[in-house]
């Protein structure tokens, strides 16, 4: 996922059950190919303990502070893992609200297909419920000034008597 739009810009399934630092590289070479741009920077969670560099990415785990470390240096590293932390939600949401749970779909390409699917239809999700709240925002500002108006109308015509 992206830092600050959340977007899921990737979205692999592997075969039998792959250790999670083995699998960082094919995520960074999927996420280049459809962004068009490598990441600087990856933060990743403690099961992708190993490299600290994939392909120009460096990748960032939680661990113990160092004793020179600041205090604003542990604060930075600390906000940075909690918005990683945010991502398992969103993982479970896909899970649970775009069918990754149940795949109809044969073999590994079956796979695959639905997880891309999955992202790609909670992408959508989220990006039509941004339209509808731009739309709902606009209707209710014509609203408002409506209601104003028809207010000053029938004020006028009470004090006209």
């Amino acid at each position: 996922m992206t830092k600050t739009t959340k977007i899921v810009v990737g979205a692999i399934a592997f075969e039998n059950n792959p250790y999670d630092g083995h699998t960082l590289e094919e995520h960074l070479k999927q996420t280049e190919y459809l962004t068009g741009s490598c990441p600087k920077i990856g933060i990743v969670d403690r099961g992708y303990r190993g490299k600290k560099k994939i392909n120009g990415t460096e990748i960032i785990s939680p661990s113990v502070p160092k004793r020179e470390t600041t205090q604003y240096e542990k604060q930075k590293a600390r906000k940075r893992f909690r918005s990683r932390a945010g991502i398992e939600p969103v993982i479970g949401h896909i899970k649970q609200d775009h069918r990754m749970l149940r795949n109809y779909l044969k073999g590994l390409p079956g796979n695959q297909l639905n997880t891309i699917f999955a992202g790609t239809g909670f992408n959508l999700k989220k990006m039509l419920n941004r339209i509808k709240e731009q739309i709902l925002c606009v209707f209710f500002k014509k609203l408002n000034l409506w209601m104003q108006l028809f207010s000053k109308i029938k004020l006028s015509k009470y004090l006209a008597f």
